[in-house]
């Protein structure tokens, strides 16, 4: 079987990616690999194996334009209210938190944000799939 190891997205600015990253999910560098034009740097958390991957262009000036299709990277959380909480306090601006419901019974419990270059992430509260 296959096992997802990574995702990957071109950020502007790698110190900023770096600190939000850390500051949201805990995320931090596992690797970091210089190229000459861009550099690749892997971070993770203690929670998984699973990595992003962010790659910076070195001639890069612009911000990106998202893609319409690309949808988000999700991160399930034990508890939902603490971590909106703890990244309100932190300044990152989440939206609130909303639920799903499918025949009479939660889904899920969930927030977005955005990092610095505009990339959607999901918090989920760990429940049923979603763990």
């Amino acid at each position: 079987m296959a096992k997802a190891i990574h995702m990957m997205i071109r950020v502007l600015e790698e110190q900023r990616s770096l600190s939000f990253y850390e500051t949201a999910f805990g995320l931090t560098v596992a690797d970091r690999f210089a190229f000459d034009g861009f550099t690749l740097v892997y971070l993770r958390n203690a929670e998984a194996d699973f990595e992003v991957e962010l790659t910076i262009n070195h001639d890069r000036k612009e911000p990106y334009a998202l893609a319409d299709g690309y949808g988000h990277i999700a991160f399930a959380v034990e508890d939902l209210d603490a971590e909106h909480a703890r990244v309100v306090a932190a300044g990152l601006s989440p939206n609130p938190i909303k639920e799903f419901h499918r025949d009479g019974a939660l889904l899920a419990r969930f927030f977005f944000i955005q990092d610095p270059d505009g990339y959607k992430i999901e918090v989920l509260q760990k429940h049923g799939r979603y763990r």
